[in-house]
């Protein structure tokens, strides 16, 4: 696969131009942290706080909810 693959961060599935992927309510909310990394599609490491969260992928490192600007 190239390197432009992009996958959900909810579902870990590639995403399809033109083609919605069913997501639960709560992560369609934004109420839910991604679970996956969009880059190559790898299950993270999720640590949900009181003030947000923070998932970790082996290879492509920390995202955190403030940064992505969602609490």
């Amino acid at each position: 696969m190239s390197s432009d693959v992009q996958y959900n961060p909810y579902s870990g599935r590639v995403v399809v131009p033109g083609v919605v992927d069913s997501l639960s309510h709560a992560a369609s909310l934004g109420l839910e942290p991604p679970r996956f990394c969009e880059h190559c599609g790898r299950r993270t490491v999720v640590q949900v706080t009181p003030n947000g969260w923070t998932s970790v992928c082996s290879r492509h490192g920390e995202l955190d909810s403030s940064t992505l600007g969602r609490r």
